[in-house]
């Protein structure tokens, strides 16, 4: 009872409060569909009719949570994997995107970080071009990559992964910037003392007390390169992809299939973080960092 209380009760109520607040909104934003169909009928529509037709709605401007189910349900036990039609199907186009990208991002966030904290020069020059590069809208550059890319004879999954990539780096670079500096000047005076070479130092001591800073960037990496990867989708919605089929859904004001993708890769996050979690503990327990 006490787990109960401490852990899944507070979650619960969250998600109560949420499927709540979601049934309350869709009442309130199809009722306007709902009271014109009965106005041309010219009937009454009493309160228990108006919650059924608002909740029923084949193009509602917002989805009942029951509907998204039931179309999750539709698009992925009851179709087949290959069809284009299953959101198992496009999830795994994204998740491929994503997964490349987050591991391009993480890659070049590391490298960066570690030339950042051992070159002054860098630090000065690199650095604000790092953080300069999020302000520009992920959405403009999207295309121009895109287009780039394929006119050098480049397609299919890498220039996803490249927007991916450019979104996962950012959070890489400043948490291992941060985590590269953490070890205090008596640890690195000892390591002197030792007379340790840089190598030595970034791998004997920078690099493991920068892995819990690491992790935590992974977290924020990951999220972001899933968010590239359905960006990257929008101009080349033939391929596939959970955001070809947002796009494809606001076409054809299929609202429930843009929710349904929406959830979807809500999940997928959230997975693929929870997966990085467990990591995290494994590898801090190992080190001694962790309980």
């Amino acid at each position: 009872m006490s787990w109960f209380m401490r852990h899944a009760l507070p979650i619960l109520t969250v998600v109560i409060a949420i499927m709540v607040l979601w049934y309350a909104g869709a009442v309130g934003l199809n009722s306007k569909w709902a009271y014109d169909k009965a106005k041309r009928a010219n009937v009454e529509l009493s309160f228990s009719g108006l919650i059924a037709d608002t909740l029923s709605q084949i193009k509602p401007k917002l989805p009942a949570p029951h509907q998204v189910v039931a179309e999750i349900w539709r698009t992925t036990a009851l179709k087949n994997i290959t069809s284009r039609r299953s959101l198992v199907f496009h999830g795994w186009i994204t998740l491929s995107a994503t997964v490349l990208g987050f591991f391009m991002g993480t890659g070049l966030g590391i490298l960066l970080a570690v030339g950042i904290v051992h070159s002054r020069a860098m630090d000065m020059s690199v650095m604000p071009w790092v953080i300069a590069s999020q302000t520009i809208p992920i959405l403009a550059i999207a295309p121009m990559v895109i287009v780039v890319l394929n006119a050098v004879g480049v397609s299919g999954l890498l220039p996803k992964a490249v927007i991916s990539m450019y979104l996962s780096f950012f959070p890489v670079v400043v948490g291992m910037v941060k985590g590269l500096r953490s070890p205090d000047h008596m640890q690195l005076d000892q390591m002197r003392t030792w007379n340790a070479s840089k190598v030595q130092t970034l791998w004997l001591l920078r690099l493991p007390s920068s892995t819990p800073y690491l992790f935590t960037s992974l977290k924020i990496a990951m999220a972001a390169a899933l968010v590239g990867a359905i960006v990257a989708e929008l101009p080349i919605n033939q391929n596939g992809g959970l955001g070809a089929r947002m796009l494809v859904g606001s076409y054809y004001g299929q609202t429930i299939q843009i929710w349904s993708a929406l959830i979807v890769a809500a999940v997928l996050a959230a997975v693929l973080v929870a997966l990085i979690g467990v990591l995290q503990n494994i590898t801090l327990k190992r080190m001694g960092m962790a309980r």
